[in-house]
């Protein structure tokens, strides 16, 4: 009898026959493995042990230096028609690349081991799961994926079950720069990459699979795939609402997943629960609502200004069974980055005698992987097959002026407008010029695997007669007063914002209409304790008509970019918005001191 693992097993066979590795491995993601994949690493100094002391079982990975980040240009969408693909995306014709990359495949593992990995992103048991297989050759690759996912035996038995699975198949080749490649072909749900040995280029099931293909599989099975933390805040009444939120890279995404409420929040009784740092998959419930589920089992994040100030649940849980990858060491053989304490670094990333000259001692995207319920604040709900019903939906972007502290979408439509328009300001050290604008949609810029257009009437194709919809925010954590400075001390102070969109859900509070969506009243703001005068509040939350004429000014420019794909109903809200703010003779008054004062 023909079994459902024949295609998997042809498939093995047939990448095995190209590639011609002197062993292959099926990984079954026992501990026992995990234990001889990092022993086989620690002898060929692929791992470096860590002081076993302060942070045992923890281990440092070097990557080579011309590998040590995504490649967007490198990263490509191969479908049939390039218009599927969107100018959001690099496109190329999925016969040329298959014949591109295969080439490169062809004997690329003689002398190592051929690793098959299934994978689970998703609980095993969740409706709302997908599979997939990843082939590599590199062990580092096979114990991040252990963390990273549910991998081995049981997913390999859902697979048996389901007869399908994504086809993703990576080689670290030669780290040869001038021969990478990350290719996805949606249309066969497979995903190639070669030549890299880092995080999303290599660890398939996260950007490529979660996100890319995902958006993909999203969009034709009525669901959403999408570049989000997923946090449930429980209030002294032990109810807990779940919060969903994207944001840009440098907008503070994980301290917000794991933040630490302020300590009267904490005395009366109020908790954070993360379900998810990255990604968030939705799907619409039979009570009309949206459930997510964090695909990942784990966390790859950004070690560098994590610390007990910023992010002390995420620093608690680094202390013990954790690969780091790229950052420095203390002379006596700690993880150290750049923001993390006063302590002096003896060994930059490469291994070198830490010398300012040489830049950072850690390299700005330098990475820890551990598996999510080591984080203190991790919500047993992340393994609810059902998923957890999103209450609130947060866009936010990193801006000096112009956007409020916090508003609210009028509406889904309005709410996919504020979504499809998010943006942020770029720093002198990421481009060498300040506060140029960067439009990110839904911060799904370089993860959206299809064009954009009919991703914003996919997002749209869900406001239906019966739906329960999340109410749509957007902040601002970073407007600046005429001193430069921030006005709002984010971190934990962003659960009195969160607490605001809470209080909307249930509608407790009113709010103030403006052109581009409702603001708080001061009063129904928690701002005690903090040091903010009259100027910093009214700054906070000022809505300039001229400027916000010129920002919409800017959105319709870049909409206008999708061309036919752009829905008519986004041009419209877009439009309602632009009359709105043309209809205002002056600019408008600071909403939230108007309140105050009335």
């Amino acid at each position: 009898m023909p079994s459902k693992l024949d295609s998997l097993n042809r498939w093995v066979d047939d990448v095995a026959k190209k590639t011609r590795p002197d062993r292959v491995h099926w990984c079954d993601g026992s501990d026992a493995e995990y234990r001889q994949l990092v022993d086989g690493m620690l002898k060929t100094d692929e791992l470096i042990e860590l002081n076993q002391k302060t942070h045992p079982r923890c281990y440092l990975h070097r990557s080579d230096p011309k590998d040590v980040a995504r490649v967007e240009k490198l990263t490509v969408i191969c479908t049939r028609n390039k218009d599927d693909a969107g100018p959001n995306n690099n496109w190329m014709d999925p016969a040329e690349a298959n014949a591109k990359i295969d080439a490169l495949f062809d004997g690329c593992m003689q002398g190592r081991t051929m690793y098959v990995i299934p994978y689970c992103m998703g609980p095993l048991g969740s409706p709302l799961s997908r599979c997939g297989v990843e082939i590599t050759d590199s062990p580092y690759v096979a114990a991040n994926m252990r963390i990273m996912t549910r991998m081995g035996t049981a997913a390999l038995e859902r697979i048996e079950r389901e007869g399908r699975f994504i086809k993703a198949q990576h080689s670290i080749g030669q780290l040869d720069p001038e021969r990478r490649w990350i290719m996805h072909f949606p249309e066969e749900l497979t995903i190639k990459s070669f030549g890299s040995g880092y995080g999303g280029n290599a660890l398939l099931g996260k950007k490529c699979h979660a996100l890319r293909i995902g958006s993909w599989q999203a969009r034709s099975e009525g669901w959403l795939a999408e570049h989000m933390l997923i946090v449930g805040i429980e209030n002294p009444k032990h109810e807990i609402h779940y919060i969903a939120a994207a944001f840009p890279s440098s907008c503070g995404k994980t301290n917000l997943a794991m933040l630490i409420p302020p300590e009267g929040y904490r005395r009366e009784g109020w908790k954070i629960w993360t379900v998810g740092d990255d990604i968030c998959w939705m799907r619409p419930g039979k009570d009309g609502r949206l459930y997510a589920i964090n695909p990942e089992a784990g966390y790859f994040g950004v070690a560098p200004g994590t610390s007990n100030k910023t992010n002390p649940n995420a620093l608690a849980m680094l202390q013990r069974d954790t690969i780091f990858t790229n950052v420095a060491v203390t002379d006596d053989n700690q993880p150290w980055w750049e923001g993390l304490d006063d302590r002096k670094p003896a060994k930059d990333w490469q291994g070198r005698d830490y010398d300012p000259a040489n830049g950072p001692a850690a390299h700005p995207n330098s990475r820890f992987t551990v598996r999510a319920n080591q984080c203190p604040s991790w919500s047993p709900e992340a393994e609810n097959d059902l998923g957890v019903p999103i209450d609130a939906i947060i866009f936010g972007g990193r801006r000096a002026s112009r956007v409020p502290l916090v508003f609210e979408a009028r509406d889904w439509t309005h709410g996919v407008l504020v979504g499809a328009s998010m943006a942020s300001e770029t720093t002198a050290a990421a481009t060498g010029k300040v506060g140029v604008i960067r439009r990110d949609p839904m911060a799904m810029k370089p993860f959206c695997g299809y064009n954009y257009g009919d991703y914003f009437a996919h997002w749209l194709s869900f406001d239906q007669p019966d739906a329960k919809l999340p109410k749509v925010f957007h902040v601002n954590w970073f407007r600046k007063g005429k001193d430069g400075k921030f006005l709002w001390p984010g971190f934990g102070d962003n659960m009195r914002v969160l607490e605001w969109m809470l209080k909307r859900v249930a509608g407790e509070v009113d709010a103030i209409e403006t052109p581009i969506g409702n603001l708080p009243r001061v009063d129904d703001l928690n701002l005690e304790g903090l040091r903010l005068d009259d100027a910093a509040i009214d700054e906070l939350f000022r809505v300039d008509n001229t400027e916000w004429r010129s920002e919409q000014a800017d959105i319709g420019e870049y909409l206008a970019g999708y061309g036919s794909h752009l829905p008519d109903r986004l041009k419209a809200e877009h439009q309602r918005i632009a009359d709105a703010l043309d209809a205002e003779a002056e600019p408008a008054a600071a909403p939230a001191r108007a309140a105050a004062a009335s």
